[in-house]
């Protein structure tokens, strides 16, 4: 099931993807259910916005070997986390906005993990099921700080650098589906789920051992090499099959 949060009537709304049209629902999914209101829209004469408005968004780094490559740093034994802030966050269609500090900025997609439950000391035979479902981000990085400052969050975090949607697929299971970045439909970025150094029930335990994941947080899983700048007036697309594909202009 594809649940999809969007604008009705200038009101933030949720619905289920049912073809070209979203079943409305009644409330938050992860308080009302899937209680539906008779209603139904053309997805066309909506606005998606992002899929969630989390407490956080935990971010996993150097989770793919040939990005640690390209990137000349060292891989972890454990995972190496970092966070954005939700005013971070922006939605399918919106504009990823460039910093004047930053002289290149790159994009990176990722599979991000929804939480459905509040997840803490959770082992990694239960942790798929604290999942709510998948969706598509793209961890935008201004490369340039990144490596000027001692630490990562400020090259991570400026308005309009976590993308993410188009919609929650709740039935998705990370396996080998493929996920694809394309600047003005030119490839950037190619590889498998299943080049993943740290697969996901074992990044959602390590993560709830060291901080409580919360219904409705989001995480990052990493990217795979490729990551390339990005410039006004492109047009950045992230893909996840099985998920559906994320586009963003650049300005």
């Amino acid at each position: 099931m594809r649940v999809a949060r969007f604008s009705l009537n200038g009101e933030p709304r949720f619905g289920i993807v049912d073809g070209p049209e979203l079943v409305v629902l009644a409330g938050h999914p992860l308080v009302a259910g899937y209680e539906t209101t008779g209603e139904r829209v053309p997805i066309k004469e909506v606005k998606l916005l992002a899929p969630s408005i989390p407490s956080k968004v935990v971010c996993v780094g150097k989770n793919y070997a040939d990005h640690v490559a390209e990137m000349n740093l060292s891989t972890e034994a454990e995972p190496t986390l970092f966070l954005k802030p939700s005013s971070s966050i922006v939605g399918p269609g919106d504009a990823i906005i460039l910093p004047p500090q930053s002289q290149q900025v790159d994009l990176e997609v990722e599979l991000a993990i929804v939480m459905g439950q509040i997840a803490k000391n959770v082992t990694e035979a239960d942790a798929l099921n604290y999942v709510w479902g998948y969706t598509v981000a793209n961890d935008v990085t201004a490369r340039d700080l990144q490596f000027s400052d001692d630490q990562w969050a400020r090259s991570k975090s400026f308005d309009s650098f976590c993308p993410l949607g188009p919609w929650i697929e709740t039935e998705f299971l990370p396996e080998d589906q493929v996920l694809e970045s394309r600047v003005n439909g030119e490839v950037r970025q190619n590889s498998t789920l299943t080049h993943m150094l740290h697969n996901v029930p074992k990044i959602i335990s390590y993560i709830s051992q060291n901080m409580t994941l919360l219904p409705g947080d989001v995480v990052l899983t990493g990217t795979p090499a490729g990551i390339s700048p990005i410039r006004s007036g492109e047009i950045v697309e992230c893909e996840i099959e099985g998920i559906g594909t994320l586009v963003n202009p650049v300005v």
